[in-house]
C-alpha cells in the first residue's frame, strides 16, 4: 500500500548538471535535443524543453568535473510543501530556504542520505513563449520543434548511491515516493530501486555505486513522444559525433525504449519512451528482479554494456 504522503510531490521539476565544457553541453541540448536557451546567470545556462510548462528544464553549470547539481521537486500545494519540509527536517537533512533560484519561489534546500542536492518548492514561474516560438495549439508550452531528438520533457533522474536502502527509506518516508520495481542482490540487499511520485512508472532511481562514492550521477533522462523519435535521434547523434553508449533497445525493467549517450561534458543522458505504461493501482506491488534475471540482459536479449555499470559522474578512475 502506498504511503499516506504519496501525492505530496507533484512531479520532478528540473535538474542541474555540472559540465567542464558548459558551452558544448549547451549546444548539445539546444542543437541536438531541440531545447531552447532561455536565460544565463553567473556560470549557469538555463534551457527549456518544448512542452515544459515551467520556465526551464535543465540548468547547466560550469564546473571542473561533470556531475549532478540540484534536483528540484515541485510539491502539490503549499500544505504539501510544508508537510514534506517538516519530514525532511525530522530526518536531519535540511539546509534551509532559498529565494534566489531563477524561475522559482521559495525553495527548501536539502540533501538525500547520499549527499545529492535537492530542492522542494511550490511557487513557480510559467514559461511564456516568444512570438517566434508561439505554438499553434494553445495547450502546449511552445511550438513543436520537429528537429533533433525533439524531447518533450524531463522524465527521470537516476542517482548512484553508496547505500541504496538508506536512500530508499528517505524518499519513501520523507518525500512520499513509492517503489515500483527493484533489483535485489542474492544477499537480499537492494541493488537498484525505481520510485514514482505520481502515476508515471518512475521519476527517481537509486542504483548502487560500485565505487562506494557518494553523490554521483548515473543519468538524466528525457521523454520523447515516440520510439521513432529515438531511432532518428540515434542518427542525429551519430552524425554529430556524440558517443552512443548503448541502444536503441528496450529495457526489461519498466519496459522503457531507450538510447543512452554521453553529452560533451561526460554526463550520461537517456532518451526514453515508456509508451502508455502508467502505474494506476493504489496498491501496486513492487516488481522484484533477481541478480540472475537481471544478468539475462535487456528485454530483447541485448546484454548490458560494461560501462553502464562503471561509468558515473563525477568520473572515478
Amino acid at each position: 500500500m502506498q504511503s499516506a504522503a504519496f501525492g505530496d510531490i507533484a512531479h520532478l521539476g528540473s535538474v542541474e548538471i555540472f559540465s567542464p565544457v558548459p558551452e558544448e553541453t549547451r549546444d548539445f541540448f539546444v542543437n541536438l535535443m531541440a531545447m531552447k536557451e532561455i536565460h544565463r546567470e553567473g556560470d549557469s545556462i538555463y534551457v527549456h524543453s518544448w512542452d515544459d510548462y515551467e520556465r526551464y528544464t535543465v540548468k547547466i553549470t560550469g564546473r571542473d568535473r561533470a556531475g549532478v547539481g540540484r534536483t528540484f521537486l515541485r510539491a502539490a500545494g503549499p500544505q504539501a510543501l510544508s508537510r514534506r519540509v517538516e519530514a525532511v527536517e525530522a530526518a536531519g537533512l535540511g539546509s534551509g530556504w532559498s529565494e534566489s533560484e531563477f524561475g522559482l519561489g521559495p525553495v527548501y534546500l536539502f540533501t538525500d542520505p547520499d549527499g545529492h542536492d535537492m530542492g522542494l518548492y511550490y511557487e513557480t514561474e510559467r514559461y511564456v513563449a516568444t512570438e517566434e516560438h508561439r505554438p499553434s495549439l494553445k495547450n502546449q508550452a511552445s511550438a513543436f520543434p520537429g528537429r533533433g531528438a525533439n524531447v518533450r520533457r524531463l522524465d527521470h533522474v537516476n542517482f548512484l548511491a553508496s547505500d541504496v536502502a538508506a536512500a530508499g527509506d528517505f524518499v519513501t518516508g520523507a518525500l512520499g515516493a513509492r517503489p515500483t520495481e527493484q533489483i535485489v542482490n542474492d544477499d537480499g540487499s537492494p541493488a537498484a530501486v525505481w520510485f514514482s511520485v505520481c502515476n508515471k512508472s518512475y521519476d527517481l532511481v537509486y542504483t548502487s555505486d560500485w565505487s562506494g562514492a557518494r553523490g554521483r550521477l548515473h543519468h538524466v533522462a528525457f521523454a520523447t513522444d515516440t520510439r521513432e523519435d529515438i531511432l532518428r535521434a540515434a542518427d542525429v547523434f551519430l552524425e554529430a559525433g556524440i558517443h552512443i553508449e548503448t541502444g536503441p533497445h528496450k529495457h526489461a525493467i519498466q519496459q522503457t525504449f531507450f538510447l543512452y549517450v554521453w553529452e560533451p561534458g561526460g554526463n550520461r543522458v537517456e532518451l526514453c519512451n515508456a509508451g502508455a505504461r502508467l502505474i494506476l493501482a493504489p496498491d501496486w506491488e513492487v516488481i522484484t528482479w533477481t541478480q540472475a534475471e537481471r544478468a539475462k540482459g535487456q528485454a530483447w536479449g541485448l546484454k548490458t554494456i560494461d560501462s553502464f555499470h562503471t561509468h558515473g559522474t563525477p568520473v572515478i578512475e
